[in-house]
């Protein structure tokens, strides 16, 4: 039998903790259930992390690294304001699509944690979309295209219970549930509330 590599088994732990939190919740993350769906040893998770906590460190660098960079990449680019927020808009969904388990995972684990380290990355994850989705809608304000009465803290507030009811639509619908069509429903609500009056 071929040893998989420490980065492979890192990305299959990381995989099937998500799957478990989506699947069963937060409650049922242990060594042993994780072990079980990854197919090793509860003492193979070890040799990869140290410490549950490791692994929730480890999806939250994930998030941090794959999600906020490419928003990032949307939000400075070039394009439209209105392309921009459809972008990053159908960008954060598709993502949290794919992890499924990353919402659970980021407003329940490390909120009821009083860990620093945890929620300096909460807060990082948080700050940084709130910041980029309100970039693009003051550039869309700048340009003439919004309207400028729109306060761009209260957006990016509501933005952020987005992924939220995504997650809640996932959980509810977890066989028909049609990410494309929740993206551009969203999209055109979120018109509604930022075109001029």
């Amino acid at each position: 039998m071929v040893r998989k590599s420490t980065d492979i088994r890192q990305e299959e732990i990381k995989s099937a903790v998500l799957s478990i939190i989506f699947r069963e919740g937060l409650k049922n993350v242990s060594t042993k259930n994780i072990a079980k769906e990854v197919g090793i040893s509860e003492g193979s998770i070890f040799r990869h992390f140290n410490s549950k906590k490791d692994i929730i460190l480890a999806i939250m660098e994930d998030v941090s690294n794959d999600l906020i960079e490419s928003l990032r990449k949307i939000s400075l680019s070039d394009k439209p304001a209105p392309t921009r927020l459809f972008d990053y808009l159908c960008k954060t969904v598709t993502y949290l699509v794919t992890y499924k388990g990353i919402t659970m995972l980021l407003f329940s684990e490390a909120s009821y944690q009083n860990d620093t380290q945890m929620i300096t990355k909460l807060n990082y994850i948080f700050n940084s979309q709130k910041q980029l989705a309100g970039k693009i809608v003051s550039d869309g304000i700048a340009n003439g295209i919004w309207d400028e009465t729109v306060s761009v803290e209260n957006f990016s507030s509501l933005y952020m219970g987005i992924p939220l009811s995504l997650n809640i639509e996932m959980l509810l619908n977890r066989e028909n549930f049609e990410h494309k069509n929740f993206c551009r429903k969203n999209y055109m609500l979120i018109l509604k509330i930022l075109e001029k009056k």
